[in-house]
């Protein structure tokens, strides 16, 4: 397979993102001593910095690794939206679809003393996207969906990914003949029927298919039920640093990890799903492009905080 020739033909595809789009804040510092006040830590902030998180990082995976991305999601009138949209904006993607509703832009700030995790603050408001603006969303992406090679749909149960989107996306998606691949969340497996890829985590499949995996035999179990549960193409499961499997019609592939370093997980699912689908836009195989996405997760776990892969990286992961 010539990988530098798929990677090559990212440039020339665009993917359409539908998801919950989040903001991460980062804030770093160092600690050198105890709370007199309580047995925590004291961090001495150093500095801060903003990234993007959720549909907005799979937006930034795909133009960092050459392509056109657009985003389709919901922020808040607020300063943490406007500060999404800018970095959006800075990073060259599209957020003409962006909706604008009367709950926060979900914002999650982490602290991190000495490249550890010290605590992490959530903001956001999760119920559910319907009526009106769930219209106005299915209409934009009905108008728009034409014009890309694949749609992610990335669910962090934050209120974006209902039933309803996902059947109105399929019902323009399907007649088109677009490869749907989706970022799930436990608790919101009956919403995925009939979508062409998963991509879960261990847990979530265990989870998603009501079968524990306990090892190969309950795995391949579990990826079979999800796909027949759902309707499924294909299912992708991602093992941590056992690689991932990858669920087809007729086989089974074992893809070794290939990371040498790990760092940070955070945003890992959002690089691999990115990665697949854009190499399988690009004219890969399934199963080559869960290598390729394999490559690209090896390289954003080896840094710390959310971070993304160029194609430059990527073909260097391959020589």
């Amino acid at each position: 397979m010539d990988f530098e020739k798929i990677i090559r033909a990212f440039r020339k595809k665009k993917i359409l993102v539908i998801g919950d789009v989040i903001l991460d804040h980062y804030i770093w510092g160092k600690v050198n001593r105890i709370s007199p006040e309580a047995p925590v830590p004291v961090v001495e902030v150093t500095r801060e910095s903003f990234l993007l998180g959720g549909a907005a990082n799979v937006a930034h995976n795909i133009v960092s690794l050459g392509a056109h991305a657009s985003v389709i999601g919901i922020i808040g009138e607020d300063i943490a939206g406007e500060a999404v949209k800018g970095i959006l904006g800075q990073k060259g993607v599209d957020c003409s679809g962006l909706f604008t509703e009367n709950r926060p832009t979900t914002v999650k700030t982490r602290v991190i003393a000495h490249n550890q995790q010290v605590v992490r603050f959530d903001r956001e408001d999760s119920k559910y996207v319907d009526g009106r603006i769930l219209k106005g969303i299915l209409s934009h992406i009905r108008s728009v969906l034409k014009g890309y090679d694949a749609v992610i749909i990335s669910d962090y149960r934050k209120g974006m990914v209902t039933g309803g989107l996902v059947k109105g996306i399929l019902q323009k998606a399907r007649p088109e003949h677009v490869f749907v691949a989706l970022d799930p969340k436990v608790g919101h497996f009956d919403f995925y029927k009939g979508v062409s890829l998963i991509t879960p985590n261990l847990t979530e499949a265990s989870l998603g298919s009501g079968i524990e995996i306990r090892d190969d035999a309950s795995l391949e179990k579990a990826g079979r039920a999800l796909m027949k549960k759902l309707s499924l193409a294909a299912v992708l499961i991602t093992r941590g640093e056992q690689g991932m499997s990858l669920f087809e019609k007729h086989r089974i592939t074992h893809i070794p990890t290939v990371a040498r370093k790990v760092y940070d997980v955070t945003g890992a699912g959002d690089t691999v799903i990115s990665a697949l689908t854009l190499a399988y836009a690009s004219g890969a195989s399934l199963e080559n492009a869960a290598v390729i996405a394999n490559h690209a997760a090896g390289i954003v776990v080896a840094e710390v905080g959310t971070a993304v892969a160029t194609p430059e990286q990527l073909n260097e992961s391959f020589t």
